[in-house]
């Protein structure tokens, strides 16, 4: 019985790892090509141009509840089906939106397929959900691989099929996310239908009486971790959706900052197959710290020229130091709630993170046109931006480990 459920555990992730592989590819291809599709559509006034990316992390964060909710009516199977679908529907609209020349629609096409994204978001969950206990972190590993596969495919799959379209520029690479989406849609088919997947995780389970929200979040180390993984994330995204247009704008081809952005994606989720050992031996605020000087690295180094090295070099440590900074802080989250409130903090903490992310990519177009009046002085605006930010926090952590551990002093 032991190793029947373990066969199937690893059938189930390894069917996880292909669309998180396949249907995760859209996300990079979402953020390498966005920002640069919206420039083309608009004409003068290029302040909106990364408002497409923005739609598309908008919509990952509207989705990230209903896909829950709807999930939990329908079953896994039938509901990770339809994400793709959306996926889909979403890739399809973009490409006809550009064949258009409709700016607005496209952005309403990216938002759609971030509500598609958001299913994407739980294949990890469900996958250890599905998994005996000792197994859990294995799967996690083996789909967070097919992450890594993601990063390489997005990106190859833009520069393969941005020109099919032709004269049209863009539109065919988008009309292959559709492509991905009902690629990634008949894997997921080969999910065995499991009503008890859901049941198997800690939800409903109860460690002491459930606190007031207030009373959970106004916890030191809750503000903590909240300010250094909220500010890790919306720094990456902040510079990742502001890169290829700066790539452009200095003189770099569309290939190259489109392979800056493998590069990138590649670097935020290789060291997750050893992030978790890393915070086990070092403890979670070391590695928080650690994210944090990353990206201080990053920025010193994107001001240092426009060389394609520097660009791709600024990214890869961008994406090492949001992969340390964010998971740290989210494990610290966790010491913060017991399981019976994790559900309400759950959900504040990603609505506010991802609002939060939105609105930093929306800003990194307007800050690369209004601090800029060439693409280098955009870049300089945007790590200017992210060198303060980043040193804020680390202080804060530094403040708040020394008090800790002054505390747990004995007298």
């Amino acid at each position: 019985s032991q190793n029947l459920a373990l066969r199937e555990a690893t059938r189930t992730a390894l069917i996880f790892a292909s669309p998180q592989a396949i249907i995760g590819s859209a996300a990079p291809s979402m953020m390498s090509m966005g920002g640069l599709a919206g420039d083309y559509l608009l004409d003068a006034d290029k302040t909106l141009a990364t408002a497409p990316v923005t739609g598309f992390t908008v919509g990952v964060a509207l989705g990230a509840m209903p896909a829950a909710l709807f999930m939990r009516m329908v079953g896994s199977k039938n509901g990770f089906m339809t994400g793709s679908l959306v996926t889909a529907l979403g890739g399809a609209l973009a490409g006809l939106a550009i064949m258009r020349s409709d700016f607005w629609l496209f952005v309403m096409a990216l938002l759609i397929v971030g509500l598609g994204g958001a299913f994407v978001q739980q294949f990890r969950f469900a996958a250890a959900d599905a998994s005996p206990p000792d197994f859990k972190p294995k799967a996690i590993s083996w789909v967070l691989g097919g992450g890594v596969i993601a990063a390489i495919l997005g990106p190859q799959l833009v520069i393969l099929t941005r020109d099919m379209m032709a004269p049209v520029d863009f539109a065919g690479a988008f009309f292959a996310v559709s492509m991905l989406g009902l690629a990634g849609m008949g894997v997921l088919a080969l999910l065995r239908s499991n009503p008890n997947v859901e049941s198997q995780d800690e939800t409903g389970t109860s460690n002491g009486d459930a606190r007031p929200l207030s009373t959970i979040i106004t916890q030191p180390r809750f503000m903590i971790a909240f300010a250094c993984g909220v500010t890790s994330y919306a720094l990456m995204a902040f510079m990742m959706t502001g890169a290829p247009l700066a790539m452009g704008g200095c003189g770099l081809s569309i290939d190259q900052a489109t392979l800056g952005i493998s590069w990138h994606v590649m670097a935020m989720f290789a060291p997750s197959f050893i992030t978790g050992r890393l915070i086990a031996r070092f403890g979670k605020e070391v590695i928080v710290g650690t994210g944090l000087v990353i990206l201080l690295l990053c920025g010193m180094v994107a001001l240092t020229g426009v060389q394609l090295w520097q660009f791709w070099l600024a990214l890869i440590l961008l994406g090492v130091g949001w992969n340390f900074g964010f998971i740290g802080s989210t494990a610290m989250i966790t010491d913060t709630y017991r399981p019976s409130e994790k559900n309400k903090v759950q959900g504040v903490h990603d609505f506010a993170l991802f609002s939060t992310v939105a609105f930093a990519s929306l800003m990194s177009g307007a800050t690369l046109n209004a601090f800029g009046e060439t693409a280098q002085g955009g870049w300089i605006a945007l790590n200017l931006i992210l060198i303060p930010l980043a040193a804020a926090c680390l202080l804060l952590l530094i403040i708040h480990t020394l008090a800790a551990r002054r505390k747990l002093q004995p007298a």
